[in-house]
């Protein structure tokens, strides 16, 4: 049977074919859609798969462990910087291991489409000494997730698999299974104890997670998805992972003319490594991401007699997506004389099209409550020679753009109302922090915890919009329940307010803003109106 599919989904639907018995995930470009898949899926609405979102990262990755302690297939996916959100948990969970499948998915972001940085996920599956899975397809993707959860059962341990943008959101023909495996039955550990990261357990488990790292190198080297092609040509050996596998491949439609190690399973495979070394002059590495294969093989085989070429030392773009034409560049650089052998380079756009395509940032929807609140606070902020506003991640982090230039700030999740807090106790006022509702219960609310605890002199706005709005409008795990929460963790009630963002409430809005920035602690203001576009979706329904 053959399906068009996204890279996401194609993954999702690869472990739901696999027996699939729970998916956690918090939405993130651009991973988002493998929940959104398993959630719409008739399998899984059949066999009640849980696929509900989960608060942030960290919880979906301890949410997803304790499936897999009870012997059930499970897995939690992220965007690349909530991997550093679930970074306790994840690297923590190779040391307890595995009993059913699991599978840690981190969707990439090269050229940051939609992100703060351009981190590499395969560092973080290094650093926790598990496997990598690197799909270089849809078809891949598919495959890897019940091989993933075979190899994460075998080996007793979780699977990173690592996306990228590209692979991601766009579609491709995949070959999937007529019907769905079932699911494993429950069962437990039959090691218990390693469970308990105790320093007496933990110290038994760490040599043992040493001794897996042979298996998991021998799993490599006979991967299905890591392949050697060889090629007459020696003058030049390939090594390239995940998507930039194509990008390669797209130089040569005739055939690769040179040997071409094919990797998207870590760790590194070193015989096939040592394989290709020996037969060529030099390397050239091609990654999607940063230079991570080629800063290991640098220390080990980088000779003047062998030199290793990729991104270190300006063959390929340091930053953003790679593409076929860059690829077909560093090969032009690395071997002129193969310049026949690769397509020409596309054309480069007319110059009058560069003068009528006008770059158009991006804005805050018309009608979106967020619009209301950027306008009362910045005329409230007219009164104060510097104030502050300390910015967080979501729709509102447009604020910072034109017209409204409202926020100084945006690190990540949940950071405003720390730095805001920080900024207080350095004497900064007033010290603002705007956060959204999904943001909020995803890591604000610990920092509020600190505000509350020094009622410290700052005001924290939770711009609400019912839902999680940047991501294309999946619940937030707090709506309906903010002012509770806030009550919760000891706001003080004749300061924590709740006002409709409306174009008809800017003079109230104005004045509550301008009274709390006098009080002389901490003050919490929930400004709350539905997005706009899951607001008239609701309309249609």
């Amino acid at each position: 049977m053959k399906k068009l599919l996204l890279g996401d989904e194609a993954l999702a639907l690869g472990a739901i074919n696999a027996g699939l018995s729970g998916a956690y995930a918090y939405p993130g470009t651009p991973s988002t859609e493998i929940l959104e898949f398993v959630q719409a899926h008739p399998v899984a609405k059949a066999r009640n798969i849980h696929s509900h979102w989960s608060s942030n990262e960290k919880t979906a990755v301890e949410e997803a462990l304790g499936m897999s302690f009870c012997g059930k297939r499970s897995m939690a996916s992220m965007k690349h910087v909530g991997l550093n959100v679930a970074a306790d948990a994840f690297v923590n969970s190779a040391m307890t291991g595995t009993n059913g499948g699991m599978l840690v998915i981190s969707a990439d972001d090269p050229s940051m489409h939609s992100s703060q940085n351009e981190q590499d996920s395969r560092f973080y599956a290094r650093f926790a000494m598990t496997p990598c899975l690197e799909p270089s397809s849809q078809q891949e993707a598919y495959d890897m997730a019940a091989y993933g959860f075979r190899l994460s059962e075998e080996i007793r341990i979780p699977v990173v698999v690592r996306l990228v943008t590209r692979l991601s959101h766009s579609r491709a023909q995949v070959e999937v299974a007529a019907e769905a495996a079932p699911e494993n039955p429950k069962s437990y550990p039959a090691n218990p104890r390693q469970w308990v990261l105790m320093p007496g357990n933990s110290r038994v488990r760490y040599r043992e997670l040493i001794a897996d790292r042979d298996k998991m190198e021998e799993a490599s080297a006979t991967s299905p998805f890591n392949r050697l092609f060889p090629g007459e040509d020696t003058s030049l050996g390939i090594i390239a992972s995940g998507i930039a596998y194509n990008y390669v491949m797209e130089c040569f439609p005739g055939g690769c003319p040179f040997p071409l190690l094919k990797i998207s399973q870590y760790p590194l495979p070193k015989k096939l490594v040592g394989e290709l070394a020996g037969k060529v002059d030099r390397i050239m590495v091609v990654e999607e991401g940063q230079p991570v294969i080629e800063e290991l093989l640098r220390g080990l085989l980088d000779t003047p007699a062998r030199p290793v070429l990729g991104k270190l030392d300006g063959y390929l773009p340091r930053t953003g997506e790679l593409t076929p034409d860059s690829v077909a560049a560093a090969l032009r650089k690395a071997l002129p004389d193969c310049a026949p052998l690769l397509p020409a380079e596309v054309a480069a756009a007319p110059e009058f099209v560069k003068d009528i395509v006008v770059p158009r940032p991006p804005a805050l929807c018309q009608g979106c409550g967020h619009r209301d609140v950027y306008a009362a606070l910045n005329a409230a902020l007219e009164n104060f020679d510097n104030p502050k506003v300390f910015g967080d991640i979501g729709c509102y982090t447009l604020g910072w753009l034109s017209p409204f230039n409202a926020i100084d700030t945006c690190l990540d999740m949940g950071a405003s109302i720390t730095m805001a807090h920080g900024a207080a106790d350095a004497g900064q006022h007033p010290s603002v922090a705007i956060i959204g509702d999904s943001t909020f219960t995803h890591s604000g609310m610990t920092g509020l915890l600190d505000a509350v605890n020094e009622d410290t002199p700052m005001t924290v706005i939770i711009s609400d919009n019912l839902t999680t709005g940047m991501t294309g409008g999946q619940d937030s795990q707090g709506t309906g329940k903010i002012e509770q929460i806030c009550l919760g963790l000891g706001v003080d009630p004749a300061h924590l307010h709740t006002i409709d963002s409306l174009p008809r409430t800017f003079e109230e809005m104005k004045t509550l803003f301008l009274n709390e920035f006098s009080h002389s602690g901490l003050s919490v203001i929930v400004a709350r109106r539905e997005c706009i576009q899951t607001a008239r979706r609701h309309a249609r329904k």
